[in-house]
């Protein structure tokens, strides 16, 4: 059995991190520094405005929104919420379907000038797309997260798109935890 070693994966690891690539909603590159910094603002422009950040995700994605969310709050001291909690998702589910479930989420609880974070590793969830297109008819400044093929649909429906150039899944949802957390580092110096 070949194994990799720690070593060859955190290299892999590093190498993701290397191509990371941001794009606005119409597919145009962006610088990364910058538009972290832009990220930042806007988280700071939500939590003086009284708005709130939203997080989605499946599975792995959902466990970062969990803890992402609490961080936020605690720690950055923004309003943050994830719609990941089990009866509220097995009730809109039920009710609407999986597919509709973070659509119909939004819909309850999303104010104009909110900031929704979607997550999917691969970027096509249609429950999380559904989200963005349901947020973004909400006013919500989006950010999508994704990994694995660089034309995934998620990819191309934020305000600004974060991709990660790998197809595994855990260093896709460690990238996005990592990312995440550095804004949220970077806006806890400032409080």
């Amino acid at each position: 059995m070949s194994k990799t070693t720690l070593s060859e994966y955190l290299k892999m690891i590093g190498d993701s991190f290397a191509d990371i690539r941001i794009t606005n909603n119409k597919r145009k590159k962006l610088d990364t520094n910058e538009t972290l910094d832009l990220i930042i603002k806007k988280f700071q422009q939500a939590k003086i405005k009284k708005k709130k950040l939203i997080l989605i995700g499946n599975g792995g994605s959902a466990a970062v929104c969990g803890h992402i969310s609490e961080d936020f709050t605690k720690v950055g001291k923004i309003r943050a919420i994830n719609f990941n909690d089990g009866p509220f998702l097995t009730c809109l589910s039920n009710d609407y379907s999986f597919e509709q479930v973070f659509k119909k989420a939004i819909e309850f609880h999303a104010d104009a000038g909110d900031i929704l974070i979607a997550i999917s590793s691969s970027g096509n969830s249609m429950n999380i797309r559904n989200g963005v297109k349901s947020a973004k008819k909400k006013k919500c400044w989006t950010i999508t997260l994704s990994g694995f093929k660089n034309d995934n649909a998620l990819s191309k429906m934020g305000d600004l798109n974060i991709y990660t150039p790998t197809s595994n899944y855990g260093i896709t949802e460690s990238s996005h935890e990592i990312i995440l957390h550095y804004l949220l580092d970077t806006i806890a110096k400032f409080i």
